[in-house]
């Protein structure tokens, strides 16, 4: 019903709409195409958000086992993504033709040739964006037929989100003049969607099957709903705006009107939310399932064509823009440099990155407020752990969102100082910041009978194998150093920076091999693998020739690496693109010392906190046996002086063991035989 819903709000907004593409002497596919395309990007994106919601609910929603595999409502929920990925790969494959005769005019039947085809996919973006989603949605369908466990379902729904992203960057995005702005907001609006159309189906399926931890379910599902609601909505407005020149756009437009009454959907669907958490909720907790289905079954149709009103946005022509149209490297890179770059403009030319940025802020925030939480128990938290992990990000916010990230995406030697940063100075101050252990610490154990939460989470995947590879050390030296050379000395160094995406994924992948990296050398986090010091002091300086070699290969250079990328961009400041990248070359060479030194001072004071642990555990050890050895001795001497007595014995009387006798062996003494005050008296 859902689906049916979205295809026709998406068929029947299209039909009154002004079409985004119009280029003079293109012929008209076809009825074919006109409703068939509509229909079908309608199906493909709510069976992709299908997909994400039912493995939302097969990794978190649904508790798993106490063993950890998945319990009958798990293992219904990955099938149910197995079989809705299925429908996600059918309907890519129907989008290629149909988007081949869009874009070249010709009718639907002439479009399935496979000229016609092969053309479009290296031509056209919105043709080989669902092709390539429909390849990960193939993979991420075969693989959820065999999963037995959450963590699969976690790793799964991950490769279904990159399977959205060329769809984020086809369509407006791709002629969006804000290039970063305009692919992170749609980033985030169709994870968020995702999430929260395919979450809510997850919850109704599940609640009429009578799964078990239902109210718990409806929780988990409830807070999810909350996070992608409001970046729904922010990145929404966000993705809007770039688009307006002005706000009349918003009413004279067909752009402007279909983006009111998208938001008019969301607003109310927002609303319907909140019943849900001030009523169903409280009701399912007393085993009343009716309400929550109604409500849930009104949001649901209300999803579907909000989707079908976001297929047609994405057919209809925006805007037009207004003022000077970016031109030269400013329409490459998407936005204005602000002249030669200075150490004012680097610092103060600010521009937001909306993940790295928002990323750094959200793991402040999130770190303090745990923090917080663990001082109003009594407990305290070290301000040599808090100092690093808040610099830290600080640092990574500085290389992505001022005039560091700014011209890093123009000047190799800006991007390497952003490497620098990213990869070497930013992770050695996150894993000094331990915040595994202060999650540990901060979140609640799950009683006996209660379900495994995000604190059993976490630690089942502290422990998992896949932990346990990833850590290992020749495959972490392998991602550190490899990922220098098969990045800068290959021609995928020049793809990835020809679009944001490649720059993010770039900025990403320096971040997260280069903690994994430090968290194995100087992590205060509990590790999968625990390694010798002399191990750890090995691996990082195993790295540094490595290292050395890259920076004088980059400063020996004579051709550059990306040339057809730096070239294209014509800086007027840059007259000589390989020289700026041997600068680049010396700051990676240079910059390494200072890395180094706090690592080597890290792990040295580790070791020597964990000798002096050692140390003070084997005096325990050695004080509790010598205490041990000392009562023996004198329970021996006390036995013995017992074994005297009662071998001369006085008065025709055995003397008994008493009391006093036990406080005389504890004491080391040896009890006394008192005589007999009658025979005193008389030897008196």
């Amino acid at each position: 019903m859902a689906t049916l819903v979205a295809a026709a709000v998406a068929a029947l907004l299209t039909s009154i709409t002004q079409p985004r593409v119009l280029i003079l002497g293109l012929g008209q596919p076809g009825p074919a195409t006109e409703y068939g395309l509509p229909i079908v990007k309608g199906i493909f994106d709510l069976s992709a958000a299908l997909t994400i919601g039912w493995l939302l609910a097969a990794a978190w929603l649904v508790p798993p086992a106490r063993s950890g595999t998945f319990t009958v409502g798990g293992y219904r929920a990955v099938r149910a993504a197995s079989a809705c990925a299925f429908v996600w790969v059918a309907a890519g494959l129907m989008l290629v033709p149909l988007n081949t005769s869009e874009g070249s005019g010709e009718s639907l039947v002439a479009a399935l040739s496979a000229d016609q085809i092969l053309v479009g996919l290296s031509a056209l973006t919105s043709i080989s964006a669902p092709l390539q989603a429909a390849g990960v949605a193939l993979v991420v369908a075969l693989l959820a037929r065999v999963l037995l466990r959450p963590g699969g379902a976690w790793l799964l729904m991950g490769l279904a989100v990159v399977g959205l992203l060329p769809i984020a960057l086809a369509g407006h995005t791709a002629s969006s003049g804000a290039h970063d702005i305009a692919s992170d907001t749609m980033i985030y609006h169709l994870v968020g969607v995702s999430l929260w159309v395919g979450g809510l189906v997850a919850l109704v399926g599940l609640t009429r099957q009578r799964v078990s931890f239902l109210s718990v379910i409806a929780r988990r599902y409830s807070a999810v709903a909350l996070i992608a609601f409001v970046a729904v909505s922010l990145s929404g407005i966000g993705n809007a705006w770039i688009r307006f020149s002005s706000p009349a756009d918003l009413f004279s437009t067909d752009y402007g009107r279909l983006v009111l009454v998208k938001a008019a959907l969301l607003v109310l669907l927002g609303v319907l939310g909140a019943l849900h958490r001030s009523r169903t909720l409280r009701q399912l907790d007393s085993g009343r399932r009716a309400p929550l289905l109604r409500l849930a079954g009104v949001e649901v149709l209300l999803m579907a064509a909000t989707i079908g009103v976001a297929v047609a946005l994405g057919r209809t022509a925006t805007p037009p823009p207004s003022g000077v149209v970016p031109g030269g490297y400013e329409e490459v890179l998407g936005y204005p440099l602000p002249g030669r770059p200075t150490v004012w403009t680097l610092l103060t030319s600010w521009r937001f990155d909306l993940m790295l940025g928002t990323l750094s802020v959200v793991a402040i925030v999130l770190y303090l407020v745990g923090v917080l939480r663990l001082r109003r128990r009594g407990i305290g938290w070290s301000i040599w752990r808090t100092t690093p992990w808040v610099v830290g990000w600080l640092m990574v916010l500085m290389a992505t969102s001022s005039g560091f990230g700014r011209y890093g995406a123009a000047q190799f030697s800006i991007h390497m100082m952003d490497h620098m940063a990213l990869g070497m100075m930013a992770p050695i101050l996150l894993v000094l910041g331990g915040p595994i252990t202060l999650a540990l610490r901060v979140l609640p154990a799950a009683g006996p009978a209660d379900p495994p939460g995000m604190r059993e989470l976490l630690v089942r995947m502290v422990h998992s194998p896949l932990a346990r590879w990833i850590t290992h050390p020749l495959v972490v030296f392998f991602l550190f150093i490899g990922s220098f050379y098969a990045l800068y000395f290959t021609s995928l160094f020049q793809t990835l920076m020809s679009g944001h995406l490649g720059h993010l994924a770039m900025n990403l992948h320096f971040l997260l091999v280069g903690y994994l990296y430090y968290w194995v050398i100087i992590g205060v986090d509990p590790s999968p693998r625990r390694l010798h010091p002399m191990a750890k002091l090995g691996l990082l300086l195993g790295a540094l020739p490595f290292h050395a070699f890259f920076g004088l290969a980059l400063m020996q250079s004579r051709t550059s690496i990306a040339p057809d990328y730096f070239g294209g961009l014509n800086l007027p400041w840059v007259n000589d693109i390989v020289a700026d990248q041997r600068l680049g070359g010396a700051i990676a060479w240079g910059a390494t010392e200072v890395p180094i030194i706090i690592v080597v001072i890290a792990l040295l004071s580790q070791w020597s906190a964990s000798d002096a642990r050692q140390a003070k555990r084997a005096d325990k050890l050695g004080d509790t046996r010598a205490d041990d050895e000392l009562d023996a001795y004198n329970a021996m001497l006390a036995e013995l002086a017992f074994r005297d007595v009662e071998q001369r014995p006085e008065s025709g009387r055995v003397p008994r063991r008493s009391a006093d006798d036990d406080t005389s062996v504890a004491s080391g003494t040896a009890p006394v035989a008192q005589s007999d005050p009658d025979s005193s008296a008389d030897s008196r």
